[in-house]
Parts: C-alpha cells; structure tokens; sequence
C-alpha cells in the first residue's frame, strides 16, 4: 500500500522542526526575489523529488531522453552525487564514473550522443552546454535531481513522489525522509506517482489525487516499473546471453544492490523466483565498493549453490565495472536489471504531448521540428501504447 516504506524517527521530530524553519526561510528569500532565480533562452525541464533519494529520477529521466534525443541534441545536466571531481565536467565516452557520478556515467554509456555534463552549480553549467563549442548546439537541457536548485527557473518542473513513500504522509529530515516542507510540491508543473503497483483500481486512484491536494494547474500521472531481460555486467566474460526475468526460478538468486531502497527490488522480483528465497547483500546508496566488500561478494557467492546468478542494478553496474579482485566466477555471472517507466491510465500520450509541445514552442531553433530520420518510427513504449511517429507539425 501507499507509504508503507515510510519510517520516522519521532524522538527527532524537534530537529525537524529546526530543519524546517531554515528550508522555509531559503525560500520565502526565493519568493520574495531576494535570491535571484535565472530563466534561460534554452527549454529546461527539472526532474527531482521532495524527499531523500530513490523516487525514480533516473528512469524517468531516461524517458525523457529517450522522448526527445530523435528530434534534438538533448544534454542531462546532474551535480555528479558523490564524484570525485570538482566544477563543470562534459563527459566522453572514456570519462571513468568517478569523475562523473553513477548515474551520469549509467547514462553516458547507454546513450553515447546525448550531452552528459555535472555541475554543482546548475546555472554555470547550463551557461557552459549553451555556450561552449562543442555543446552549444544543445537543445534542450534536462536537470537530474534538481527541484530544490532554486536559482535555476525550469520551464517544466516535474516533481516524483514514490508510491511507497507517499509525502503526505512523511516528515521533514532528520526525523523523516522530506528535503523541504509539503508546500514545496506546488513548484511542480507535473507530477508523478512513481512506483505503483500495477494493480491499482479507480478507487485507489481518486485516493491518491485527493490526498496529493494538487492546484488546478498541475498535471498528475501514475507510472509503474517494467523490467527487461537481464544483461551480463561484464559482456565479454559473461558465460551466458540475455536471460529473460520467467527463468529466474531455474537460478539460486544472489541480490546485490547499493540503491536507496532494495526492499522494492526484493519484492518486484519475488514473482518470479517461485519458492526460493534470494541471497541479498545490500550496501548503502552510492555506495563505493571496496576490497572488504569484494570478498564478501567472491565468498557469499562461492557458497551457494549451482546453477546461480546474481541480479544487480544498472547504477551498481556503473561502479561494478571497474572493480578490482572480482572473481572469475562472479564475472561471468553477474547480470543488471535495466529498468523502464510505463505510464498508467494510458496517459503517456499526453504527457508526451506535453513534453514536446514546450519545447518546440521555446526552442532557441527555428528548424527544431526536423527529424534526424523521416522515416524512423518512436518506439511506442515511451508511452504505453503502440508504436506510432510524432511529428512537430501535429503541434
């Protein structure tokens, strides 16, 4: 059910409060023009969340990509959450994740022609992808992780809120997960219920837009969580080809994960391992392998027994891929779950619609609406429905 992930530490509930009055002061001084908040001349689209961690930006932020890299050159600008670097860095294809973060390196290898960049600070590194030679081409800039960035102005702010951690039923930090107070969900032009059962009936949804109290003027969606098939980590040591998620059950499970919250992951797999229960070694968010967390990898996965897997995530495979002391074994048995974002109520449509229709109408470039290939049909998965081929000139 909704909110069943929430846990609040009510002894800290007097520092929250502490919490709370710092946060609400910071932006009645952006309310009140006292801290300047910058627009630009280019589309932004923000992505983020009230609370700490795992909300699903990464995915829906793919989407996004996926959306809108056939029609535009399309930059991600995250701040690189944990990279060991400082200041404006552009990725390549030769970047190393701790230079980047985990989630821009994910991002950088999956869609190679898409601008990836990390700046702490949102305004300098939109100035630099708008500016700088070899980006100044971009398009549209989508901020990962960015909704309490005040200083940048988006012109589409998308707020998720994870079904299972439900805001209006949180608290602030410490003694919640919230970064700011409830109100702030009013910033949002769009939001997202992500992670939701795919089960959910009318009721349920009446439930959720009653208890979000949203304004006329925002726009709220539902989207659940599709899984691929399994694809090795280590491709050219891996023994086996994609295994498809219905052979799980053939496989003693270990499940390694470094996210913000496994127990989802746990459960979203359970239907399809049939009676065994998985191996789960669980590490914090980000978290950075090390040569003590090797072993326990090499030895967890020595004692169970064959024939066995293991199933980590596309973010832990960012920091899998250069680690040192793995065995072979563990190598040729390790898989990622790549993961997709389906919107409910069959209104991907629309949100599609909507994503688009921004960003023709505040394109810098007047010939934006020419496609990178007339002929290539969207992949109808963005939006649940079929396959089909947008054209600007629809808009």
């Amino acid at each position: 059910m909704e909110g069943d992930f929430i846990k609040t530490n009510k002894w800290l509930l007097p520092l929250s409060w502490l919490y709370g009055l710092g946060v609400g002061i910071r932006n009645e001084l952006f309310e009140l023009g006292i801290l300047k908040s910058r627009s630009f001349d280019v589309p932004v689209i923000s992505v983020g969340n009230l609370t700490v961690g795992g909300s699903g930006k990464t995915p829906h932020v793919e989407y996004l990509v996926e959306l809108l890299k056939d029609y535009m050159q399309v930059a991600v600008l995250s701040r690189g959450y944990k990279r060991k670097s400082r200041g404006y860095v552009l990725a390549d294809a030769e970047t190393p994740m701790k230079v980047i973060g985990d989630e821009p390196f994910q991002m950088k290898r999956k869609y190679p022609d898409v601008y990836v960049a990390v700046d702490k600070n949102r305004c300098a590194g939109i100035d630099r992808l708008t500016t700088d030679e070899a980006t100044k081409n971009t398009d549209v800039v989508i901020l990962d992780d960015a909704f309490q960035h005040r200083y940048v102005t988006p012109g589409i702010n998308i707020l998720l809120v994870d079904y299972h951690r439900l805001i209006v039923y949180d608290k602030l930090l410490p003694a919640g997960r919230l970064r700011e107070p409830l109100s702030g969900k009013h910033r949002a032009d769009i939001v997202i219920i992500t992670k939701c059962p795919k089960d959910l009936n009318p009721i349920d949804y009446r439930v959720l837009s009653k208890a979000m109290d949203l304004y006329p003027f925002q726009d709220l969606f539902f989207t659940t969580i599709d899984y691929k098939a399994l694809n090795p980590v280590f491709e050219k040591e891996a023994s086996k080809d994609l295994i498809p998620l219905t052979s799980l059950a053939k496989f003693n499970v270990m499940l390694l994960s470094g996210i913000a919250l496994p127990k989802q992951l746990e459960m979203d797999l359970e239907q399809y391992m049939g009676e065994k229960i998985p191996m789960v070694l669980s590490f914090p968010d980000h978290h950075a392998f090390k040569a003590k967390d090797v072993k326990m990898i090499n030895a967890s996965f020595a004692q169970m027994n064959q024939p066995k897997i293991i199933v980590t995530t596309e973010k832990d495979k960012a920091r899998l891929l250069n680690l040192e002391g793995l065995d072979e074994e563990v190598r040729k048995n390790i898989y990622a779950l790549p993961i997709k974002v389906n919107f409910m109520l069959e209104k991907g449509e629309r949100f599609n619609e909507k994503i688009l229709s921004y960003v023709r109408k505040n394109s810098r470039n007047s010939i934006l609406a020419k496609r990178k290939d007339e002929n290539k049909p969207q992949n109808g998965n963005h939006s649940g429905n079929g396959p089909r081929t947008i054209s600007f000139r629809n808009y």
